[in-house]
């Protein structure tokens, strides 16, 4: 039963694939994050552009 426990803990054969999950994980935030403010920022510029237009 020790043997059993101590090859499952030495087992590292999944950790590579959990460490590319949380590496895409971490950059799909980083997009989200990027795509949200640089959406707000175009939106109030668009805005701008057509104030400016309208003449108010």
């Amino acid at each position: 039963m020790k043997n059993l426990v101590s090859k499952f803990f030495k087992d590292e054969s999944g950790a590579t694939a959990i460490e590319y999950g949380l590496i895409a994980a971490l950059i799909a935030v980083a997009i989200i994050t990027v795509v949200g403010i640089v959406g707000t920022n175009l939106e109030t510029t668009f805005q701008d552009v057509a104030d400016g237009l309208a003449g108010e």
